[in-house]
């Protein structure tokens, strides 16, 4: 999986720090995710359910909400509204990208935050639910025992999952505002509710109100022997699995991209960096793009690289056809080859080959004679055409 630093600014101007997980080739769609209360982008079921949709060819942004993981800003001054504010954020930086979320995905109290954001984030057209209450409030059942003390003195330090945090009373009057009810019934989106029956932190009960209270388009999915956190691996990939083809539904078709019967169809990707897929006939595709260090992505190979490849591979090719020919005892052969540039229109490969092998002396030279005949080595050294014609649209 190939992850990218993605920063942006929350709602109040804190820095939320995020990655962004690509899939191989152009996304078939956006996904935005949002962890469980206390939790962080980098917990083992974040982690988990990101890899599996992109393994199904989904991009997902994943962050960590103010004042946890790398994100600046105290966690004792978040609310439930401030979650549900820094995905609409974070919806912001992603449409400024050019990738704006179509799936809002959300675990626990995650999933509560997704389905508060959805109207607020236009192009969503799916949202997700895992082991999501059916009221924010009910979170407050994690430290039911110093809320007394919460509500008296302002705020409390508790212990969640062996970790210190502060809870202040403008938590808890925050989430007792913020119910669901209303939202699930104008929520306009297609909604998944996942949920483990065995869930002993947020009861299967919540699942029916999610379910039973909002519209149709809506599918329930049960989590079978998986617990609150998704633990073991199968469980957070089974959720990834089952949330990808379901969304495929409610995504976009993605652009065929076609393959020619000769040359190859280069398709940039539209988004900001320089991605390319190259589709070769036979459907055959490759990646083009150019480093990080120059405004790339660092996802395939630079042109220059594909260049040299071809000759590299035309050279070795060449040379196995021909000791093959003549029942030569040659082993793998390798090409390294480097480039360099005198000026813009003069350029020099370097080609470095080493030959494996019984071989004589006499067929060791003679292959390397005819590494020098490969087709692509004799086009390089050859006069070269380019001509361009602009395709009639369509």
């Amino acid at each position: 999986m190939h992850s990218e630093e993605f920063t942006f600014h929350g709602a109040d101007g804190t820095r939320l720090a995020g990655r962004l997980d690509l899939p191989a080739g152009t996304p078939r769609a956006t996904a935005l995710f949002a962890h469980c209360f206390t939790c962080s982008k980098d917990f083992v079921a974040s982690r988990r359910i990101a890899q599996g949709l992109v393994d199904n060819g989904i991009a997902v942004l994943r962050f960590d909400f103010t004042g946890l993981g790398h994100s600046e800003g105290e966690f004792a001054n978040a609310t439930f509204s401030s979650n549900v504010d820094d995905l609409a954020a974070a919806a912001d930086a992603l449409r400024a990208r050019g990738t704006a979320p179509t799936l809002l995905v959300g675990h626990s109290l995650g999933g509560a935050a997704v389905i508060a954001a959805a109207p607020r984030i236009p192009e969503v057209k799916a949202v997700a639910t895992i082991n999501a209450p059916a009221d924010p409030a009910h979170v407050v059942h994690q430290f039911h025992d110093r809320r007394a003390e919460i509500e008296r003195d302002g705020e409390a330090e508790v212990s969640l999952a062996g970790r210190p945090f502060t809870i202040r009373k403008s938590f808890l009057d925050d989430v007792a505002a913020n119910t669901l009810d209303d939202r699930l019934a104008g929520l306009h989106r297609a909604l998944l509710v996942l949920h483990a029956p065995l869930d002993t932190t947020v009861g299967i009960e919540n699942a029916t109100r999610l379910f039973v209270g909002a519209k149709h388009p809506k599918s329930f999915v049960t989590l079978d022997g998986a617990d609150h956190l998704l633990t073991r691996p199968t469980d957070a990939a089974y959720a990834a699995t089952v949330i990808a083809a379901w969304a495929s539904r409610y995504m976009p078709e993605a652009p065929a991209i076609p393959a020619p019967d000769s040359g190859v169809h280069v398709i940039e990707s539209g988004t900001k960096g320089f991605l390319n897929t190259i589709a070769a006939p036979r459907d055959r595709s490759i990646l083009a793009d150019e480093p990080k260090s120059v405004g790339g992505t660092d996802r395939g190979l630079t042109p220059f690289e594909l260049v040299g490849a071809g000759l590299g591979a035309c050279t070795t090719m060449t040379m196995r056809m021909y000791a093959n020919r003549k029942g030569w005892p040659a082993g793998a052969a390798t090409a390294h080859v480097t480039w360099s540039q005198k000026d813009r229109y003069n350029s020099t490969f370097n080609r470095t080959i080493t030959l494996s092998g019984d071989l004589t002396a006499e067929q060791r030279a003679r292959l390397i004679e005819i590494a020098d005949r490969c087709p692509v080595h004799r086009m390089l050294e050859g006069t070269i055409t380019v001509e361009t014609q602009i395709a009639s649209d369509r």
